[in-house]
């Protein structure tokens, strides 16, 4: 219910967006993603710092994930892969092997980790 405060014993839901509450009533107009501000290089280091940080997140994720995760990480990879006939955009090629990528370095953490 909302506005209901939790009691001692029960927990307070996790919240992992404040798009609610931040206006997910405004639509975003064309004009915000046809010139977006220029970034500063220190936001350019603090997201660099913060996609460093998660690529890592993953990978340890990954190496605690099963087979099957492992071999759905590679399927995805493969899905994102340009099709034939398709324009081959070169972002999208180097995502993909990004993707595989981790999933290597997370087979060779889980075996080093066996032994």
């Amino acid at each position: 219910m909302p506005g209901k405060k939790p009691s001692a014993g029960e927990q307070s839901p996790v919240r992992l967006s404040t798009w609610d509450d931040e206006g997910a009533e405004k639509s975003l107009d064309a004009e915000a993603f046809s010139s977006p501000p220029e970034l500063t290089n220190t936001e350019l280091v603090h997201l660099r710092v913060r996609v460093i940080a998660l690529e890592n997140l993953v990978i340890a994720l990954l190496t605690q994930g099963s087979d099957q995760q492992l071999a759905v990480a590679r399927e995805m990879a493969a899905y994102i892969s340009p099709r034939p006939g398709f324009t081959q955009h070169p972002l999208t090629i180097h995502a993909a092997a990004q993707m595989s990528d981790s999933v290597d370095r997370a087979e060779r953490f889980r075996k080093r980790s066996q032994s």
